[in-house]
């Protein structure tokens, strides 16, 4: 049990898509789930149950893959999902839609500024990682007030848990990641008196072999 001050969050990257196996940008762009991510999502979804976690809400980015994936979680624990675009991914402009080697090819100069993790750099009409990270802190510092002493499950992309980490880890936008965030993980951080620290990071037990990382 939390006390009165703590907020838990246990944050879910989405099952897997056909477009994370090609290695495909797929940002803003609405994918589903492939038959490995449905499964995935089904034993997510009964570990949760099976561990008899409470939760007072399920926020989920409204994308598909992230509702489909917040829609089997509900199944078996007699949670609504609330979607809010706020958990979106991050828009990635004129990458989306390429492969990661695509738009190597393709744009050099432009991927090597995103590959850079200059937090000002905008991909054309997209959102640079300094917008993004405030999309997703204050979404996150919301809820941490909205649900104090509780526990909140999150079900949303590679991009917003990435920056989660990097809130409760203090670990700057620009450094290069050096932790997996791999398809319907529990990743579990938490919010207490105005600050931010990581609980458990990665937590695949629950599914049958290994699932694939963000990058």
């Amino acid at each position: 049990m939390n006390n009165a001050s703590t907020t838990r969050f246990c944050l879910v990257r989405h099952g897997e898509t056909d477009w994370n196996i090609e290695r495909r940008l797929q940002g803003q762009i609405d994918t589903t789930l492939n038959n490995t991510g449905r499964a995935q999502a089904e034993r997510l979804s009964r570990a949760l149950a099976h561990a008899g976690q409470r939760f007072a809400a399920l926020y989920a980015s409204d994308l598909a893959r992230a509702q489909q994936t917040a829609a089997a979680i509900a199944q078996h624990n007699g949670l609504a999902a609330i979607a809010t675009p706020k958990l979106r991914e991050r828009n990635f402009g004129f990458f989306q839609g390429m492969t990661y080697a695509e738009a190597e090819i393709r744009m050099p100069d432009a991927y090597r500024q995103f590959k850079s993790r200059d937090p000002a750099y905008v991909p054309g009409s997209g959102e640079s990682l300094a917008v993004f990270s405030r999309r997703v802190h204050d979404f996150l510092a919301a809820a941490a007030l909205r649900h104090p002493g509780e526990t909140v499950l999150i079900v949303s992309h590679g991009g917003v848990l990435d920056i989660a980490y990097r809130l409760a880890g203090k670990v700057p936008l620009s450094r290069p990641r050096d932790f997996p965030i791999p398809n319907a993980a529990l990743n579990w951080i938490r919010h207490d008196n105005g600050e931010w620290s990581l609980d458990c990071w990665a937590d695949e037990s629950h599914l049958s072999g290994a699932s694939l990382d963000e990058l």
